[in-house]
């Protein structure tokens, strides 16, 4: 995730201190990727460094007021108009995890699937009720129909579109792991099975 672009793109809206950004980026995004205020305030530093951003007076409360600068600008539309880079696939905890269950011993890996299966079940129905909530209130219907509601909701309604469609590739990624272990162990059981009766073909008939 770019958190400096993302700043920068709510910059381009308008000036704004950390804190209203860290909230205008949570509640754009459902809060699905949380920032912590000093990360926040990390990157404006390395922003106005950089010169992509400059101070601009305060609220009169103390809070320093940040505005976008050209270079800034520039910088961000570039950002929009380029295709985020995948040359590296991301760390991928439960793949890795059934990775390392296959080669121990001791691991049961059909109850950790049919564990992360009824977990992600469960998670896609919670964001499906999630997205009924939000189409309502970005005006939209479940058939992804452009509404003219609150732009805010629609893209929390684009963020929630990407969690379930992430979380129904896993579950058919869970299937054809399932489907793929069971193929596996049938031709393990026939090759077992095959490999006895050659055996016994070679045995005396006294010691078969």
């Amino acid at each position: 995730m770019s958190i400096k672009h993302s700043l920068l793109a709510l910059l381009q809206e308008s000036p704004r201190y950390g804190y209203q950004l860290r909230g205008e980026f949570e509640e754009r995004t459902g809060s699905t990727w949380p920032l912590n205020i000093g990360q926040v305030y990390t990157t404006l530093d390395r922003l106005e460094r950089d010169e992509l951003v400059e101070k601009d007076g305060d609220d009169g409360e103390g809070h320093v007021i940040y505005s976008i600068t050209a270079a800034g600008r520039a910088e961000v539309m570039s950002w929009f108009a380029q295709p985020v880079a995948a040359s590296n696939p991301p760390r991928n905890e439960l793949a890795i995890k059934l990775a390392l269950a296959l080669t121990l011993a001791d691991v049961d890996v059909p109850a950790v699937v049919q564990a992360q299966r009824t977990a992600s079940m469960r998670l896609l129905q919670d964001y499906t009720r999630q997205r009924r909530a939000a189409a309502s209130n970005a005006g939209t219907q479940l058939s992804r129909d452009p509404g003219t509601g609150d732009p805010k909701d629609a893209a929390w309604l684009l963020v929630l579109d990407s969690l379930i469609f992430t979380t129904e590739a896993e579950l058919r990624w869970l299937d054809h792991c399932e489907g793929w272990m069971a193929k596996r162990n049938r031709e393990a059981h026939a090759s077992d099975s095959a490999s006895r009766k050659q055996g016994n073909r070679h045995l005396p008939d006294g010691s078969r």
